[in-house]
């Protein structure tokens, strides 16, 4: 019981940190996606490389799921 707290706190996180919609957390759950390594790969200013993680996501969905995501709403 406390383990799904802790999770879903970790979730949450993710969530203001990222600056991600729930369609964001769903689908990084859907890839089994763990909530660390969404804040892990927060880009910094030095990394102009990095996506940003909710474009992040949604290329790694593109690529597993072979769906297009477009701009549909959030």
């Amino acid at each position: 019981m406390g383990n799904n707290k802790k999770k879903d706190e970790l979730w949450q996180e993710a969530y203001r940190k990222c600056r991600l919609s729930a369609r964001h957390i769903q689908m990084a759950k859907e890839m089994g996606l763990n909530p660390l390594s969404l804040i892990k790969n927060i880009p910094n200013p030095k990394d102009q490389w990095k996506l940003p993680v909710r474009d992040w996501i949604e290329e790694i969905y593109e690529k597993r799921f072979k769906k297009n995501i477009g701009d549909s709403p959030s």
